[in-house]
């Protein structure tokens, strides 16, 4: 324990390691972990940990004050070079399917968990670092992260949070002061990179692909005391609804993790966020957005876009497929689960739910997003009809819907309309042949949406409620990098500030919120991305 941490800085309540049998081997050896949900592991120590940048809010949530992430013992702890009392530090085994193949044993090969910490409200927090070192899951890695990446993660959580949609947080950035040599593009030239460790928090870190590794080994019991302990810890009311009837439970639990799943994918659509690597060990039970990699937001309109090189001919997760690969993903889950389960009625009703509920709340969300506050036949007709323009006019999905929201009572000039696509297009030959059509639907949608009694004031203030001003786009966080790398980490503690205010329209910052400009679609972090660390 450093010297200068206060002996009660945190508190742990550490059920994982308590309540589910460990790895019998203490070392990091290379190895197929059997009959255990984890293994004891500690952070390997850096040279020179310092902190760059932290989240005050979850660092609140953990009754963390400024003094004490500010304090030398805070990056000594978060840089994992000690242990505070209460921290046991561990790396979780789980498999998954990878790019739709069966990959097996996957495990926590850079991610290490410090424990379970409790909040001020009695929360759950557990806390793992990322590029900690190497753990007995980490193959042929060296178990450490970038700087780079671990910008991308630590901005992303926090965005992604103060979006609102369902996600790990982060806590922490600190600099390792150590080199790590990445590939970043896996083209045969390698470099030393800064390193870094991102703290992240979430109630649970328990993704599909930990069911999914004991039922491809046939460790049914392990399974089933996988899937008791899941439902007992972090689905405390099913727990308690469903007291002494296991079936009943479970089934409600695979139904509830379906919805939430839904809830999610319906959210990064909404604000145009494309995950990268929906993989089953990259998928929380929890429903929230796990492993922040070569993720992407939407600038043009592009369904078919993937932000991921490794995807880059496939496009397996790009951004109009999120849905289908989630649907896919849980019926993973569901065969991983059928050990348990006395028939599969009930993982058929929870992927069902999965159906109903995704289709009911991203109707409600497109819906909002269009500022369609009544029912007409032809609105399904409508958005659609816009949808396929704003790909045809290479249209920037951010900046439309807000512009949309932006409209006054009166029906738009036509160089009001001349001015609105001037500013969300980014290919002036597509805006100049298409433009006219476009012109057209937005008359009729602002006929459509002024027949429903309400202002334009109000109705902006509903529409800019759901269409951000400001998302972290690929450019913005390179931008940060490219500075941070010299340093300077303004720029990161900038784009966290905008980030926490994604829908307000922040005067000063307007930068922040600007297309894409014509440089970042061929360079290097701002448009696509490699899985590299």
């Amino acid at each position: 324990m450093p010297t200068d941490a206060p002996a009660t800085a945190l508190r742990f309540d550490n059920r994982f390691v308590r309540d589910l049998p460990g790895d019998s081997d203490a070392s990091t050896r290379r190895r197929q972990v059997l009959g255990a949900a984890w293994s004891a592991v500690r952070p390997t120590p850096v040279s020179s940990p310092r902190l760059l940048a932290y989240s005050f809010e979850v660092a609140e949530q953990l009754g963390l004050s400024a003094a004490d992430v500010e304090s030398p013992w805070f990056a000594t702890v978060f840089g994992g070079n000690a242990l505070l009392p209460g921290m046991q530090s561990y790396a979780a085994c789980y498999g998954g399917h990878q790019f739709g193949n069966w990959a097996g044993q996957l495990g926590d090969g850079r991610a290490i968990s410090l424990g379970e910490a409790i909040g001020v409200q009695g929360e759950r927090l557990e806390l793992q670092l990322k590029g900690a070192g190497p753990t007995p899951y980490s193959r042929t890695a060296d178990g450490r992260a970038v700087l780079r990446s671990s910008i991308r993660e630590f901005l992303c959580s926090e965005a992604m949070h103060h979006l609102g949609v369902p996600t790990t947080r982060a806590l922490s950035l600190v600099g390792t002061g150590d080199a790590v040599v990445r590939d970043m593009f896996y083209n045969g030239n390698p470099r030393e990179e800064p390193g870094a460790i991102v703290c992240r928090v979430a109630p649970s870190f328990i993704r599909f692909g930990n069911f999914e590794i004991f039922s491809a080994r046939n460790d049914v019991a392990l399974l089933e005391r996988l899937v008791d302990f899941t439902i007992a810890r972090d689905f405390p009311h099913l727990q308690a609804s469903f007291d002494g009837e296991v079936s009943e439970r479970r089934a409600a639990w695979f139904a509830e993790v379906c919805e939430r799943t839904a809830r999610m994918i319906v959210n990064w659509m909404r604000v145009g966020f494309v995950h990268g690597v929906m993989n089953t060990d990259n998928m929380s039970v929890l429903g929230l957005t796990i492993d922040y990699g070569p993720y992407g937001w939407i600038d043009n309109f592009d369904p078919t876009w993937t932000p991921n090189t490794t995807d880059a001919s496939g496009r397996r997760y790009r951004f109009g497929q999120q849905p289908a690969i989630a649907q896919w993903n849980l019926v993973r889950l569901a065969e991983a689960l059928a050990p348990v389960f006395a028939d599969e009625t009930p993982l058929h009703a929870g992927l069902e739910a999965y159906h109903r509920v995704y289709a009911t709340e991203y109707d409600a969300m497109n819906r909002s997003k269009f500022g369609l506050r009544t029912r007409q036949d032809d609105d399904d007709a409508l958005m659609r009809e816009c949808f396929a323009l704003l790909y045809d006019v290479e249209a920037d999905y951010t900046r439309f819907f807000r512009a949309l929201g932006d409209l006054g009572d009166a029906t738009p000039t036509n160089d009001a309309l001349d001015a609105l696509t001037v500013d969300v297009c980014y290919d002036d030959a597509k805006r100049e042949g298409h433009g006219h059509r476009l012109h057209d639907w937005i008359r009729r949608w602002h006929a459509r949406v002024s027949d429903q009694g309400e202002t334009a004031r109000v109705r902006r203030a509903r529409m800019h409620a759901v269409n951000p001003k400001y998302v972290l786009r690929n450019y913005l966080a390179q931008q940060a990098i490219d500075l941070a790398e010299t340093g300077d980490v303004s720029m990161v503690h900038e784009l966290l500030d905008v980030m926490r205010t994604p829908y307000d329209e922040q005067p000063g910052r307007e930068r922040y919120a600007e297309r894409r400009p014509d440089w970042a679609r061929t360079k290097a972090g701002c448009s696509m991305l490699s899985c590299s660390s």
